[in-house]
């Protein structure tokens, strides 16, 4: 059931990362290395951070999945923040 939890809280994190990146926020170009390759670096980086988080919930690691549960409920307030032009 982690595993399940891990991907669909993965695929809540890409949305909303490709949301972020293609609402041309003001914000995303003070940061450079957002622009990478076309932002398929910051895409890549999120994978990683998947696939450790569904590894470790793989091996049972639970703390790593109460994590990435806080880095998916940060990376929603974000993204809420960025696309409602809040900041």
């Amino acid at each position: 059931m982690a595993i399940v939890l891990t991907f669909l809280l993965g695929i809540g994190n890409f949305a909303m990362h490709k949301a972020v990146l293609e609402s041309q926020h003001p914000m995303l170009a003070q940061m450079p290395w957002m622009g990478l390759m076309g932002g398929r670096f910051s895409f890549a980086l999120e994978f990683m951070l998947l696939v450790g988080a569904l590894l470790l919930a793989a091996h049972g690691s639970s703390g790593w999945g109460w994590a990435y549960l806080a880095y998916s409920a940060l990376n929603g307030l974000s993204a809420w923040l960025i696309l409602s032009r809040r900041i």
